[in-house]
């Protein structure tokens, strides 16, 4: 019988000793399971990081497209401008010379090839966005007319454009170059305070 009992307390120091490991073994998988979960939790936020910094990276760069091609879009639009403001004078020669033809070369063919490249020339330039300002009847604009002197007329309605005006892009490129009503039907002209 003591052998029996022996056998049973050994049977339960056997069973009390696995129930021990077990529980440590339990021990040690629940703290593996929490470094695994923290380490997981880290690769998420760090994940997270990452995306968001991705996304700024990707917003960065769309704005610096899109700023770079604003920029190259308006350095086009003023290499245009400058281009029209030296054409300009050239305009204004044909348009002169077209105007002063003698009466007894109007017929010639050359002078119809001048016209012929003036409007060539102006439908070029129209085409590429160069309007001409309307003066000659309109109350006067500071911000489209460029008053040289006072004439008899309407007041403040410009009675003569002595320069055309330009606009490009519904911007004044050159504004005209006008003679402005005084109020009086009769007399001389005076010189305008502005350009002085």
């Amino acid at each position: 019988m003591t052998q029996k009992r022996n056998s049973k307390e050994q049977e339960q120091n056997s069973k009390n000793s696995e129930v021990s490991h077990d529980v440590e073994g339990l021990d040690e998988k629940t703290e593996e399971s929490l470094s695994y979960e923290e380490q997981l939790k880290s690769a998420r936020a760090k994940s997270e990081e990452y995306f968001n910094k991705l996304q700024r990276t990707q917003a960065d760069f769309i704005n610096y497209k899109r700023r770079t091609e604003q920029e190259r879009s308006a350095f086009i639009k003023q290499a245009e401008a400058d281009l029209m403001l030296a054409m300009l004078p050239v305009l204004d020669d044909l348009e002169r010379a077209i105007e002063n033809v003698p009466e007894d070369i109007q017929g010639h063919s050359w002078v119809e090839g001048v016209k012929h490249i003036y409007r060539k020339l102006k439908t070029t330039l129209e085409g590429r966005g160069l309007k001409r300002i309307e003066a000659v009847g309109t109350l006067f604009d500071p911000n489209y007319h460029d008053s040289a002197a006072l004439a008899c007329g309407e007041e403040d309605k410009v009675v003569e454009e002595i320069k055309a005006g330009y606009t490009l892009y519904d911007k004044v490129l050159r504004p005209s170059t006008v003679l402005v009503g005084n109020g009086e039907t009769t007399g001389s002209r005076k010189q305008s305070g502005r350009g002085e």
